[in-house]
């Protein structure tokens, strides 16, 4: 059968819509969550095994892990009304320090 050209209701000519998710990523991603839940004892095991050489190392592979399966969250910035800074009058108190200094950061009006 040769190519006709012209236009053909079966075809989709604006492609998958934006954001939505491939079907198969998701069935691998949902057959890899099922192996994580069936092995999550083992899992734990592993975890403690490489945190007791290494807890740096455990704790980065324990973020790659959630990294797959919940959502990174998006920084978000704070301000007050009309835009203004939210914490302008927060002020910290870190004890004294060496030399017996109260040590203060921060700022606050009419100081």
């Amino acid at each position: 059968m040769p190519f006709e050209s012209g236009y053909d209701p079966k075809r989709n000519y604006n492609g998958r819509p934006k954001g939505s998710k491939n079907k198969i990523t998701e069935e691998i991603r949902e057959a890899f969550q099922m192996v994580l839940e069936n092995r999550l004892p083992d899992l734990e095991r592993l975890l403690m095994q490489v945190a007791h050489e290494d807890p740096a190392k455990a704790i980065e592979l324990m973020l790659k892990l959630s990294n797959r399966f919940l959502p990174e969250l998006s920084r978000q910035e704070l301000t007050g009304a009309d835009g203004e800074e939210l914490f302008k009058n927060l002020k910290f108190n870190f004890g004294e320090d060496n030399t017996g200094t109260n040590t203060t950061s921060g700022t606050e009006e009419g100081s």
